[in-house]
């Protein structure tokens, strides 16, 4: 979240601050009293409530009786304060090189409508591809909703800068876009956009679910076509100097097929290896999966030798970067759970005693990660100082070009 210290000590600005603050405090806490939010905000009841007073007009947040008041306590319920889930609107889409995947998150974070969609990523221009993930997005959403809408955050696979410009996006073909451009243009006028790399806004999201809660380092790994990494220090994306941090994809794997990692472990090998022991042309992942669960030789085989280069890469990432977590997304680390205890075997054999392991763990949503991390980017921008609209007197949704 913001650091509020740095701010002006206008009028305007200190208000601006008081009011996103309080929006942190309640979505971090889920629910909060009057009292508990005016002692966390180091105001006044008479200032808190002001502030309370404008967020429920705005239909932001809304008054809820106390569900298990204490026992001690005499008297009627206590009310608690409450973001409103129809209160805003993000939406979050993944491009990825086999299928788009689009949802909703309201004003609580939860997740709905989510889509996935196949798509050929590998054959489709920037601007097709980009298109066709708003058109998906958008498909059905009530003319309401679309007025609270209040970001649209897309995720790829690809290499980019801070301004939303991939330099190169290997698995899709793309290559000096600006995609940030592209996808303001192709969304309705008003609705606020950001663009970035799918691993990081996995990582985003894993950090963002945890609300905050999630202390130390997690390495998060997206494995899908190719294998996409993030780090999350202490609850927030750690970038590094390029915007590169946590790409273990190009770790070179020693005694494999191929040369780096997202090869070795990608869908595309597996899928390869796959077809030559099912005898046939249409094997899919959930085959493999399938024949992986009933322990079939030539799977078993396939599994064992996904499950040594993932330890091999896991190691190298722990000696440089020693997570306490590392968190599995994307499609293939659904094989994951069936091969844990063969990875923990090839990681306790390469890592040397004086490192500890850290506990590894796939992702609750592993597929729609990415996706969900795009939509909180929108949403944690509209609970910060980023949002101007919480200085003014009205809160609607044009925060012009982000």
């Amino acid at each position: 979240m913001s650091d509020f210290s740095s701010l002006s000590s206008s009028p305007r600005r200190v208000r601006q601050a008081n009011v996103a603050a309080a929006l942190q405090a309640i979505f971090a806490g889920r629910q909060l009293s009057r009292a508990d939010l005016a002692r966390q905000l180091g105001l006044n009841r008479s200032s808190s409530g002001n502030i309370i007073s404008e967020l429920v007009g705005n239909g932001l947040v809304r008054e809820v009786a106390e569900d298990a008041p204490k026992p001690t306590r005499a008297g009627r319920p206590g009310i608690l304060l409450e973001l409103v889930p129809e209160g805003a609107c993000f939406i979050g889409v993944e491009i990825g090189v086999e299928h788009i995947t689009a949802l909703r998150i309201g004003l609580t974070a939860e997740v709905s409508d989510v889509r996935v969609v196949p798509f050929d990523g590998r054959h489709a221009p920037v601007a097709e591809a980009v298109d066709r993930a708003v058109a998906i997005a958008l498909d059905g959403i009530a003319s309401g909703e679309i007025e609270r809408c209040e970001g649209f955050g897309l995720a790829t696979p690809a290499q980019m800068d801070r301004r939303g410009r991939v330099r190169i996006a290997p698995l899709l073909g793309w290559r000096d876009v600006d995609l940030a451009a592209i996808t303001r243009e192709a969304l309705p006028a008003g609705i606020p956009s950001l663009v970035e790399n799918d691993a990081n806004a996995f990582a985003i999201g894993e950090a963002y679910g945890s609300r905050g809660r999630q202390r130390g380092v997690t390495l998060v790994l997206v494995i899908e076509s190719g294998v996409g990494g993030g780090i999350v220090i202490d609850g927030q994306l750690f970038r590094g100097g390029n915007g590169l941090a946590g790409e273990i994809g190009h770790v070179h794997v020693p005694d494999a097929d191929c040369a780096e990692l997202e090869e070795a472990i990608g869908l595309e090998l597996l899928l390869k290896r796959y077809r030559g022991v099912a005898g046939t042309g249409d094997a899919t992942l959930a085959g493999l999966l399938a024949d992986v669960r009933d322990r079939a030789p030539a799977a078993v085989a396939i599994a064992e030798d996904w499950a040594r280069h993932l330890a091999f890469a896991l190691v190298q990432a722990c000696r440089l970067v020693d997570p306490d977590r590392i968190v599995l997304g994307g499609s293939v680390a659904g094989l994951y759970p069936m091969v844990s205890a063969r990875v923990a075997f090839h990681m306790e054999t390469l890592q040397a005693d004086s490192f500890p392991l850290p506990e590894i763990v796939l992702h609750e949503a592993a597929e729609t990660g990415a996706a969900y991390g795009a939509a909180c980017m929108l949403h944690q921008r509209f609970l910060s100082l980023e949002n101007d609209l919480l200085a003014g007197d009205a809160m609607g949704k044009d925060w012009g070009n982000l």
